[in-house]
């Protein structure tokens, strides 16, 4: 996730979002590029979705939450497996987006709100599955977050989302260590805070639900591709458009000629992934389910 440091602000936060720093990135560059870019960006997490839809074990009339459904992908895929399915995020570019493409594929049973899951106002036992897409791991207070969550849902309701495993890990680390020889980036490790690993310790994803008043928590390595492009050009120009690398790369305070040279470097490493089909990378992440009692 991008600091929301010179991005220029999108439309003013609902009155109940208490994480306004991932607000207002999601609702500048970040989200916009996200909605810009909607299939560059289901192709490369598309990976997860089946074997996320599948341990949700959706039932046809079951009504799912969607937790952090961004352009609402697997919002939409799940309303193909069930009776409703309600996605919610803080991006209001990305929730255009998503609405834009319920629509094109006449979609009646899915709608969309832009609220903080953290404390949004869900009807009480109103579900009967959340899921979410890398949609959960910048909760400024995780137990909290899941504890509203789980209020969501009826008795017996199932949770299940996927998170990135370590990032020394995924393929991708390898292309970030090759910018990093030219650009000093963060150092992006293991982190119970808000970011993308903030579950990436199974042991503290366990905790968490539990504190939060889940049961029967499981957590499961699952390997996934991410199609990154067609070519390492391709891989590489939209790496270099991601809000976060743009960032750092401010805060690098890199000229023009350095950042050149960081992602000719991108693109060789890119190169090292790409065969006929383009270039994939491999994601690992955790398969994570609970119940709420």
């Amino acid at each position: 996730m991008t600091d929301s440091t010179d991005i220029p602000a999108g439309p003013p936060a609902p009155d109940d979002v208490v994480n306004s720093q991932q607000a207002a990135a999601w609702n500048g560059y970040e989200g916009r590029h996200w909605a810009d870019h909607q299939d560059h960006y289901d192709a490369l997490n598309d990976g997860a979705n089946t074997p996320l839809l599948d341990a949700a074990a959706l039932a046809p009339t079951d009504r799912v939450l969607d937790i952090g459904c961004g352009n609402g992908r697997v919002t939409r895929l799940a309303a193909d497996r069930a009776a409703y399915a309600l996605g919610i995020d803080l991006s209001a570019p990305m929730l255009e987006r998503a609405r834009a493409s319920a629509a094109a594929e006449s979609l009646g049973h899915v709608e969309f709100v832009r609220g903080d899951a953290q404390v949004y106002g869900f009807e009480e036992a109103a579900f009967d599955v959340a899921v979410s897409r890398f949609g959960i791991m910048f909760f400024a207070d995780p137990v909290a977050g899941f504890g509203n969550i789980g209020r969501a849902l009826r008795s017996g309701g199932q949770l299940a989302f996927v998170c990135p495993q370590e990032f020394a890990r995924m393929d991708q680390s390898t292309v970030f260590a090759a910018i990093g020889e030219h650009v000093r980036l963060p150092e992006v490790s293991q982190s119970t805070g808000p970011s993308p690993q903030a579950f990436a310790d199974p042991g503290h994803t366990r905790r968490v639900l539990a504190d939060a008043g889940f049961d029967h928590v499981a957590v499961e390595g699952v390997d996934a591709p991410q199609y990154w492009g067609k070519d390492a050009e391709d891989a590489a120009w939209f790496l270099f458009g991601f809000g976060p690398l743009r960032h750092w790369l401010r805060e690098a305070d890199a000229d023009s000629a350095t950042e050149e040279r960081a992602r000719r470097a991108a693109v060789e490493a890119f190169g090292a992934y790409q065969d006929d089909s383009g270039v994939r990378l491999m994601g690992r992440y955790w398969l994570v389910t609970a119940v709420r009692p």
